[in-house]
């Protein structure tokens, strides 16, 4: 790290001595939406031959909720895991924790969203000016533990660009009243001199515990509660009994949901025309509450709820040069190091157990200077980890884990046909020396693919994978209770890497008012890593046990947009999509926690200042479970918005007014490890404001 640093520092030197700047205004311009940026090349969507999603301008602002995976939960193949409204990760057809990397314009978000998902993603949606989701051979570039897919959020943190105006702000502002939850954020972009830009941001977040459609239990565990209150009034336990009437009675509120978080950031940017340096400094805070897994026994209590008082301190470097090389063409570097910690606070305030993780991370990409069609890429990275829980349920020992990675990508288009491959070698130590455990493996990753243009506008597409990933620290040395989940967790040291292959086949095509976009899928595993739960009882808590199989997955998504009409100012257009996964174990059963298949339709009208829309979303029955998984019952939720753009000299300020799950149902997302004691959101009535000035 201390290397990548030193030539993030050496390469910011050399992009200063350039004397103007190319394009100021191109600080706050759009990126168009059919253009991906998470890679070392910008490349229209049509060159991605692999299934990509973007989430931007109104949408993005009518979707943004205080977790990452809550934001992206509408999107197509995406799911979230949904522990509660305040710690919710994305899950990418099916997979989720170690198998999807976040990252925060392109590198780890340095927080240990993945070893438990009662731990939030320290990414803030609120400063995001699009989020990138992408799969296949250019997810390679940023890890082996993207066999799922990438999420890149892309702010505008360290500035690209000198603004034209003397003082750029951005400004959102919203409230939304199933959790009264009140959130602003702004960001300042100062330019000093031609080639100097400062930059400061803050937001702030604060929600009260989150209003939901029914009883908080599902209706298999209000049935054990009832049961177990008779069984303990048996006993002569009357205060017990009560408890249990009480629990299998919660509704309307989900308990110990509340939440608070701030986040600040400051730092600047040396722009020339040849290239730029940045360099920006972030504190994030956050309190929030875990809704409780309850214990059901008519004898013994849970331990209670619990709270995670969150900390993270951060430094993030980029810096790109226009080369122009004949054979590179731009050079970028980018790197981070954070100081993360939170603490499980128990009911009377007292830590539980500390988690302390110092993580760093640096990426260097050479840009190939393009030679007719053929176009590419390559680099190395480098993730540095030191990771303790400190406390009764320290879950994990301390362990360190370090990562070194170098990548290709390369693509060549002649005539009709377009190639891509990909290929990552990825070396892994990890050691904890309070166990005497020391490991390490190699990892090689590769894909093929080849896209056919069939006619204007129309492509399809085929990728052929093979990747393997070591397993993490937590899936190795696990053993002990966890507060958090409330589980008793047992990972196994002598793990094997998990390998795949895979295949996925596209089709994506655009006419006059029409665009359609479509992936299936199917992976083979050998070695699959996986959590279940056994049925023991361990501290008085379940045990989860990571267990290594084969595994099966396949499945599909799709999207379609169709202008229906003109009606005035106003385009009519009608909106579908599906996605579904199908995952089991040989001879063991389904894989745990798969969401089933989700239908979403949408009808909107659409005019230069004002975009209205409805929609509705099914998510069907999940019966399809693993051994102590319940089955989830299926859900329909509606939902409509209004966006409004007030002033036509800047259409970047929106006001946006929604409504979600008018209905007020009580669903529940089978992914999720508190399905059965925390539905999602009721009733919402949201009001957004966003200012570009």
């Amino acid at each position: 790290m201390r290397w990548v640093l030193l030539g993030s520092i050496s390469l910011a030197a050399s992009v200063a001595g350039a004397q103007t700047v190319a394009d100021r205004d191109a600080v706050h311009t759009a990126v168009p939406e059919d253009i991906i940026v998470t890679a070392p090349y910008a490349r229209s969507r049509d060159e991605v031959l692999s299934s990509v999603g973007v989430l931007t301008g109104v949408e993005l602002t009518r979707d943004l909720r205080a977790t990452i995976g809550e934001t992206l939960a509408r999107q197509p193949g995406v799911s979230a895991t949904s522990f509660g409204p305040n710690a919710s990760r994305p899950i990418l057809r099916g997979f989720q924790g170690e198998r999807v990397r976040i990252l925060t314009d392109g590198i780890g978000s340095f927080d240990v969203s993945n070893t438990s998902v009662d731990h939030a993603v320290v990414v803030n949606p609120l400063f995001a000016n699009r989020i990138e989701i992408l799969r296949g051979p250019a997810s390679l570039l940023f890890g082996s533990s993207a066999i799922g897919g990438v999420v890149n959020v892309i702010d505008a943190r360290i500035p690209r660009a000198v603004p034209a105006e003397p003082l750029h702000v951005d400004t959102i502002a919203s409230f939304g009243s199933a959790a009264n939850e009140r959130s602003i954020a702004a960001s300042v972009d100062l330019p000093v001199g031609p080639t100097f830009v400062l930059h400061l941001d803050g937001s702030y977040n604060k929600s009260d515990d989150l209003e939901i459609g029914g009883f908080a239990l599902s209706d298999s565990e209000r049935a054990t509660a009832r049961t177990s209150a008779t069984a303990a009034l048996a006993l002569g336990d009357a205060d017990r009994a009560t408890e249990l009437t009480r629990i299998a009675n919660l509704r309307d509120r989900l308990p110990n949901s509340a939440a608070r978080t701030y986040n600040v950031g400051g730092g600047g940017s040396v722009i020339t025309e040849t290239g730029n340096f940045g360099l920006v400094v972030s504190h994030y805070d956050s309190l929030y509450g875990v809704p409780e897994r309850f214990s059901l026994d008519p004898v013994e209590p849970g331990e209670g709820a619990i709270r995670l008082d969150v900390k993270q301190t951060r430094v993030d470097a980029r810096a790109e040069y226009e080369l122009g090389g004949d054979l590179i063409d731009t050079i970028k570097v980018r790197a981070g190091y954070a100081d993360y910690e939170h603490a499980e606070l128990l009911a009377d305030n007292s830590v539980g157990t500390l988690f302390a993780n110092k993580s760093g991370e640096g990426r260097l990409e050479f840009a190939q200077t393009a030679r007719g069609s053929w176009r590419g890429a390559f680099g190395a990275q480098v993730l540095v980890r030191d990771f303790a829980a400190i406390g009764d349920e320290s879950f994990v020992p301390r362990n360190d884990t370090v990562q070194a990675g170098l990548f290709v990508l390369q693509q060549v288009e002649t005539g009709p046909i377009l190639l891509e491959a990909g290929a990552r070698i990825e070396h892994s130590d990890i050691q904890s020396d309070d166990v005497g455990f020391d490991r390490n493996f190699t990892s090689f990753s590769a894909s093929l693919g080849a896209g056919l243009t069939l006619t204007d506008g129309w492509k399809v597409g085929l990728n052929l994978s093979r990747t393997e990933r070591a397993p993490a620290a937590e899936e190795l040395l696990a053993d002990g209770p966890h507060g958090g989940t409330q589980a008793f967790e047992m990972g196994d040291p002598s793990f094997a890497k998990e390998a795949s292959i895979g295949i996925e086949a596209t089709l994506r095509g655009k006419m006059d008012g029409f665009t359609f976009e479509a992936a299936a899928y199917a992976n083979r595993f050998s070695n699959y890593i996986y959590e279940v739960r056994t049925g023991a009882i361990e501290d008085d808590l379940p045990v989860f046990q990571f267990r290594q199989d084969k595994a099966r997955y396949y499945g599909f998504e799709a999207h379609m947009t169709a202008e229906l009409a003109k009606i005035g100012d106003f385009s009519i257009e009608a909106e579908a999509l599906a996605d579904y996964v199908h995952a089991r174990i040989p001879g063991v059963g389904p894989v745990p926690r798969i969401p089933p298949l989700r239908l979403l339709g949408a009808l909107s009208a659409s005019s230069d200042r004002i975009d209205a829309e409805v929609e509705v979303e099914h998510a069907t029955r999940q019966s399809r479970v693993a051994a102590f998984e319940t089955p989830t019952a299926a859900y329909t939720q509606v939902n409509a918005s209004l966006s409004f753009r007030p002033f036509s000299a800047t259409p970047d300020a929106r006001i946006i007014l929604s409504a979600n799950n008018i209905f007020n149902t009580t669903p529940r997302r089978h992914a999720s490890f508190l399905k059965d004691v925390a539905p999602l959101t009721g009733r919402d009535f949201r009001a957004t404001v966003r200012l570009t000035f």
